[in-house]
């Protein structure tokens, strides 16, 4: 792996503002709230001021994303969320490069819910994930910051007394050359922020090519204060006065809370209340969460557990096989040809059938929220994927107007999907809080609860078939996805006619998002909705990591079957895919493929696209045994523009270890409920399982891609290609260990 990089100190300056309520109602908002898209109002840059007890007072603010203070040193605000991934930095960088101000003196402050709203979301969507943090929003933050540059250079042309175009700037100090003068930042704050802000669409950003601050390695800015503890995450707020709570929801999906009995906990040391929570869950609060804990452990609780009670894994994988063969509730995405009838005659067939099972988010950091809550104010410390979303949540369960209510949010002690679209921890802490009034309230989820209560990536079932022509080359490819359906969980508006594209993520025709690279004759790929009880939602990679998966690990049978090399067999597919072929290239040569390689050491093969960007993976790998030994992974990626090669190259190392536990975990369903409660049975991948990791980081600069999530997508099948050379036969059901398998 590579060196870890300690960073500069980041400041935070913490704000807030007087809200002015809009003429937004709570219906409508926690409709926009929970939309993935990205807001779609204009881009404004002269807002406002900020209320005068706020460390930015009116004469620094140039505009809602600049504050510059009398000291030169840059504000730069920003609205999405920091759960490890670098966003913050990013974005910093490019507002930056833009405003041309000095880097050493760059601190970020983070926006919130409330004052977003309050003006208009000038800041605009404050949603983060599917790897859209500054790809949905680098053209507005660079506009923020090149708007800011045009009014502070006009200022100094005023008191300088010479013209505009006779002016630059470098580090945040405006030179006119012909005299000699010179003037700064902070000393032209005052007067920039009284000036008319730019027309946005008169403004010209800068060529990638021209960048001096975006597109460098820089270092985060919020390293250091990890490494030397002065970084608090949501789980770290203390508020005077607080108590805690602790939560146990029905361990059925759909189960309710029938009844408790308090009266053998009501003595126990430090006990408050305890608290029905909706019709499912019931809290115990305490003056401390660990005696809260214990006290609900012994809680006597009657569940009303329903009928789902009688959903097991072995049922719902039923319905998931019959869903490959069936031909009610399935549509064809991709109908190219006749791929059925050119399998049927084709020299040689392949079949194979894959399975994923359910996994978990297993955040390191526990759901958990802080609440205050009066009779006219509700106030929230959350880690929040989407502040908006929890702020919308928060008016809805307090029954308060959205000008009431305010979403602190945190750094995100990592994220992944989970804290994105749902917010249930903030409903169940708002509820909590209800019953607490004026007593600030920290919910936090043991990890038991946080494991049994997820909403996780669903489980699927791949049945494919392939065709070969007498010389080795393929005619045609039936691929049929049988799984849950997110859309059906979560967002039933984004599935149109009964049918659901998401699910088949990096098997789309066109281009964009996640396009299948390979060009097939004859294709057809179909998804069959099977739906259970168990609540589904977006995983770090969502689909694309499954359906990456099955794509890549039945293409190298496909390879097997036709007697080629893996990366020759590919190249000719990719052939009318320059962008897929350019990045599985790029891990070849770096990676050495068609060298020899050491004794007893095999390599696979993966390429695959996501989330806007193309990835290609290279595993090396030995077995001894039923051990696995990872030695090495070599990992290309094109996300078009880079702005921080650093930290693209340490998303792709995280992706890494979170690709490496979908191999060895599952999460499987006894009696309606989840087996598996706590890392002894639902293991996560250690560091002794990490292998060495290169990176090659291979930028086109002529599109916007994502980085968090498409590399994940590559990594499982590259392995497992890699243990199919090894042991000539694939491996087609996940985890591992289904097939005698443990990576060591």
């Amino acid at each position: 792996m590579t060196d870890q990089v300690i960073s500069p100190v980041l400041s935070h300056a913490d704000i807030n503002s007087e809200k002015k309520p809009l003429n937004l109602s709570r219906r409508s908002f926690v409709i926009a709230a929970a939309s993935v898209a990205g807001g779609g109002l204009s881009v404004g840059f002269h807002v406002p001021a900020l209320a005068e007890n706020s460390p930015a007072s009116p004469s620094q603010e140039v505009n809602a994303w600049v504050v510059i203070k009398p000291d030169d040193s840059c504000v730069i605000r920003v609205v999405r969320a920091e759960m490890g991934q670098g966003t913050h930095t990013g974005l910093a960088q490019l507002v930056a490069e833009e405003l041309d101000c000095d880097w050493a003196r760059v601190s970020v402050q983070q926006i919130t819910a409330g004052q977003n709203l309050a003006r208009n979301r000038v800041w605009q969507n404050m949603s983060t994930g599917g790897s859209r943090g500054i790809r949905e929003s680098q053209e507005y933050v660079r506009l923020g910051g090149a708007a800011a540059k045009i009014v502070l250079l006009q200022a100094a042309s005023n008191q300088l007394g010479a013209p505009v175009s006779e002016l630059s700037v470098t580090k945040g100090v405006i030179y006119h050359a012909q005299t000699g003068r010179q003037v700064s930042y902070g000393q032209v704050a005052d007067a920039a922020s009284a000036l008319p802000a730019p027309d946005p669409k008169t403004i010209k950003l800068k060529s990638p090519k021209d960048w001096k601050l975006a597109g460098q390695p820089l270092k985060r800015l919020d390293t250091a204060m990890k490494v030397n503890g002065r970084l608090k995450y949501a789980v770290d707020i203390k508020l005077p006065g607080m108590v805690y709570a602790a939560i146990k929801a029905c361990p059925v999906f759909g189960g309710k809370l029938k009844s408790f009995d308090d009266a053998q906990i009501k003595s126990m040391r430090g006990i408050k209340a305890v608290i029905a929570v909706d019709d499912n869950a019931v809290a115990v609060i305490a003056d401390n969460w660990w005696r809260a804990k214990e006290a609900l452990n012994v809680l006597p609780i009657v569940w009303d557990e329903g009928e789902n009670r009688q959903i097991s894994s072995e049922s719902i994988r039923s319905n998931l096989e019959e869903g490959l063969t069936s031909t009610n509730n399935v549509f064809a995405d991709t109908n190219k040809g006749d791929a059925d009838e050119a399998i049927s005659k084709a020299h040689k067939r392949v079949d194979a059938t894959y399975i994923t099972p359910f996994v978990s988010h297993a955040c390191i950091e526990p759901m958990n929220c802080t609440v205050l809550i009066t009779k006219d104010k509700a106030e929230v410390w959350v880690p929040s994927q989407n502040a908006e979303a929890a702020l919308a949540e928060l008016a809805k369960s307090t029954g308060l107007e959205l000008s009431k209510c305010e979403v602190y949010n945190q750094y995100l002690g990592t994220g992944f999907g989970r804290r994105g679209g749902f917010q249930d921890y903030v409903r169940q802490a708002a509820l909590i809080g209800k019953q607490m009034m004026g007593t600030p309230v920290k919910l936090l989820w043991s990890r038991e609860e946080d494991i049994t209560h997820d909403f996780y990536r669903p489980i699927g079932h791949c049945k494919m078939s392939a065709g070969l022509d007498k010389d080795g080359n393929l005619v045609g490819m039936h691929i049929r996805v049988s799984g849950h359906s997110i859309n059906a969980y979560s967002a039933p508006h984004n599935i149109k006619d009964g049918k659901d594209r998401r699910q088949l993520q990096g098997f789309w025709s066109e281009a964009g998002d996640a396009q299948f690279g390979y060009t097939i004759p004859n294709l057809k790929v179909e998804y069959a909705m099977r739906n259970s009880h168990v609540p589904v939602g977006a995983w770090r990679g969502v689909n694309t990591n499954q359906n990456g998966l099955y794509s890549e690990c039945f293409m190298e049978e496909v390879v097997h079957a036709a007697g080629k090399d893996s990366l020759e067999f590919r190249r000719a597919l990719l052939k009318d895919h320059p962008k897929h072929l350019g990045v599985l290239n790029a891990v070849a040569e770096k990676a050495g493929w068609g060298k020899p390689t050491a004794p007893g050491v095999h390599r696979g093969l993966a390429q695959f696209m996501g989330y806007g960007s193309y990835t290609a993976a290279v595993a090396e790998i030995s077995i001894k045994g039923n051990e696995i030994k990872i030695h090495k992974l070599v990992l290309a990626t094109n996300c078009g523009h880079a702005v921080n090669q650093r930290m693209i190259a340490a998303q792709v190392e995280g992706s890494v270890a979170y690709a490496l536990d979908t191999l060895q975990s599952e999460v499987t369903i006894k009696d309606g409920r989840v087996v598996q409660s706590n890392f002894d049975s639902y293991p996560i991948a250690r560091l002794r399982q990490m292998p060495h990791i290169e990176t090659v980081i291979a930028p086109s600069f002529d599109f916007w891609g994502g980085v968090g999530e498409p590399t994940i997508c590559v990594v499982a099948p590259a392995v497992l290609n890699a243990i199919y050379k090894a042991r000539g036969t694939p491996v087609r059901n996940l985890p591992l260990k289904n097939s005698g398998l443990k990576i060591v």
